[in-house]
C-alpha cells in the first residue's frame, strides 16, 4: 500500500473536481454523508506519516481506523451532526474501504458466499451468490468514484486504463480475477467484473456434495487422470470450468513435473513440482507482450510431464494439441463451448486461428489423436452447475471425429421452487480406453458404467 499520500491527494483533487465536497449545492445529502465528506477531506489533508509508512496492511488498517474515529469525534460538532455508535462504526468502515479497500464493493468481496461482483456503472451493482444473480443496494457516488477504484486495482501491477487503453485484465492481491472497461466503450459508465478467488480450493468430494457429478463419475475421472488421458473441460462463461480443472489436477501424482500456462493465474495445485507461467500484456508502448502460444512453445523445452493450459482461446490450441501428441499425455485444458460436439468445432476454428493453412481433415486427425475425453460443464437455469456430459473421443470415421457419451445429465423436470430435477447417469457404454485402467492396476466398481442412479 505504498504511495498512500499521493493517492489520497489525487483522490482529493478528483473529489473536488466531481463536486463531492460541494454536493449540498446540487442535491440533498444526509448528515451522515455531510460528515463523511468532512472527515474524508480532513484525512487527506492531515494524514500522519506513521500511517503512510506502515507496510503491514492489518496494522495500517487499525491505525487508520483509530485516526478516522478521532477525526469523526473532532468534526461531528463542527458539522452539527450527532451519530449513534453503530453509525460511527459504519462511517469508519465506509471510509476505510474507500481509502485502502475497494470502496462500496469491499463488503461484497469480503463475503465468502459471493462468487462474483459486477459493477455496471456507479449505480447498478450485481453479485452472484449460490449461482443466483442479485441486485445490490450498494452504489458508488459517481463515475469518478468507480474510476478511482479501478485505478487502485490496476496501479499496483503496473497497468493503466484510460481512453487510449479503455479496458484491462488484472488480478487482486488475493488472486481474484478482474476485468474493467470504461467509457467511451462502456456506455453505462466504468464497468468492473470481479471473479473471486476461493481461498480454500474445492475438492472432488465438494462437487459430489453439490450435485455437480456423482461418486461414480468422480471415480471415473480420477482414474482417467491417473492413466494419463488428455482431457478438455468444456463449458460456457461462469460454468465452473476452472474449478473443475483445478480439481482434476489434484489427481496428478506428486512425483510428476507439472507446468501450467494461464492468462490470469487461478489454479491452486498442491503438488510440490509445479512451475507456473502467466502471459504478459503489452506495455504502454505496445511492446513486451508474451502470448499464450509463446508460453506453450517454451513449456515444451522445460521437460514437462504434464502441461495444463488454463484456457485455449485461439491459435494456442494448435500448440496444445501438438504437445498432447508428442509424449505429454495427461495434459489438461479448458475451452468455451456448450456441448462436446461444439467443443470439437471450436478446436478446429482455434487451430485455423494459428495461421497454418491446414486442411480440415488434418486438423480433425490431430484432435482425434490428441484429445481422449471432453468433460462438459454447464450452468443450468436454476444457477446450479453440473457436469452434463463426459464424452470419449473414439477416433475418425471418414472425415468426421467420432464421439461417444460415457456419462450424461438427464433432466426430468422443474420443481415448484424452480430447481431443475434430473439425474446424472452412465449411458451403459464402456469406453474404448477402459483396458488402460486394468493395465495400470486401477480397479473401478463393476457397475460403474451401468445405470443404477436415482432421480433427485
Amino acid at each position: 500500500m505504498g504511495g498512500l499520500l499521493s493517492r489520497l491527494n489525487e483522490e482529493k483533487k478528483t473529489t473536488e473536481k466531481s463536486g463531492i465536497l460541494d454536493a449540498a449545492s446540487t442535491r440533498e445529502i444526509s448528515g451522515f454523508e455531510r460528515l463523511k465528506d468532512r472527515v474524508h477531506t480532513k484525512l487527506i489533508d492531515d494524514m500522519p506519516a506513521a500511517i503512510m509508512a506502515e507496510q503491514n496492511i492489518d496494522k495500517k488498517r487499525n491505525m487508520l481506523r483509530e485516526r478516522i474515529l478521532a477525526v469523526v469525534a473532532e468534526e461531528s460538532p463542527k458539522a452539527n451532526v450527532t451519530l449513534a455508535q453503530r453509525e460511527i462504526e459504519a462511517l469508519s468502515a465506509t471510509l476505510l474501504d474507500d481509502m485502502i479497500g475497494f470502496g462500496p464493493i469491499q463488503p461484497l468481496l469480503d463475503e465468502e458466499d459471493i462468487s462474483e461482483v459486477m459493477v455496471n456503472g456507479p449505480f447498478q451493482i450485481y453479485y452472484e451468490k449460490k449461482g443466483k444473480l442479485i441486485l445490490s443496494d450498494i452504489k458508488f457516488k459517481d463515475n469518478d468514484h468507480v474510476m478511482r477504484i479501478i485505478e487502485r486495482i490496476v496501479a499496483p501491477i503496473g497497468r493503466r486504463i484510460d481512453e487510449s487503453v479503455p479496458y484491462v485484465d488484472a488480478r487482486l492481491p488475493d488472486g481474484s480475477r478482474v476485468n474493467a472497461i470504461i467509457p467511451p466503450l462502456a456506455l453505462n459508465g466504468p464497468t468492473i467484473t470481479i471473479r473471486k478467488f476461493k481461498k480454500e480450493a474445492l475438492g472432488i468430494a465438494d462437487l459430489v456434495k453439490f450435485g455437480t457429478l456423482t461418486q461414480e463419475m468422480a471415480e471415473f475421472i480420477e482414474a482417467c487422470i491417473k492413466v494419463r488421458l488428455n482431457i478438455v473441460v468444456s463449458g460456457g462463461t461462469g460454468s465452473g470450468k476452472t474449478t473443475t480443472l483445478n480439481i482434476l489436477s489434484s489427481f496428478i501424482p506428486e512425483d510428476e513435473r507439472i507446468i501450467t500456462c494461464e492468462d490470469a493465474a487461478e489454479l491452486q495445485l498442491r503438488q510440490p513440482h509445479v512451475v507456473r507461467l502467466e502471459t504478459r500484456p503489452a506495455n504502454i508502448e505496445g511492446k513486451g507482450e508474451v502470448a499464450m502460444r509463446e508460453l506453450i512453445k517454451n513449456t515444451l523445452r522445460m521437460r514437462p510431464e504434464r502441461v495444463i493450459v488454463g484456457e485455449c482461446r485461439g491459435g494456442e490450441a494448435l500448440d496444445m494439441l501438438q504437445a498432447m501428441n508428442t509424449g505429454h499425455d495427461g495434459s489438461l485444458t479448458t475451452g468455451h463451448a456448450n456441448t462436446p460436439r461444439d467443443m470439437l468445432a471450436r478446436l478446429e476454428t482455434m487451430v485455423l486461428m494459428a495461421g497454418m493453412d491446414l486442411p480440415v481433415r488434418a486438423i480433425r486427425e490431430q484432435i482425434s489423436s490428441a484429445v481422449h475425453l471432453i468433460i462438459q460443464q454447464s450452468r443450468l437455469k436454476d444457477g446450479s452447475r453440473k457436469i452434463t456430459f463426459i464424452t470419449e473421443i473414439q477416433g475418425m470415421e471418414g472425415d468426421k471425429v467420432v464421439t461417444q457419451d460415457i456419462f450424461k445429465f438427464e433432466q426430468t423436470g422443474v420443481d415448484e421452487k424452480g430447481k431443475i430435477q434430473g439425474r446424472l447417469k452412465p449411458t451403459g457404454i464402456r469406453p474404448k480406453f477402459a483396458n488402460k485402467f486394468q493395465e495400470s492396476g486401477i480397479k473401478l466398481p463393476q457397475n460403474i458404467f451401468t445405470d443404477t442412479s436415482r432421480g433427485w
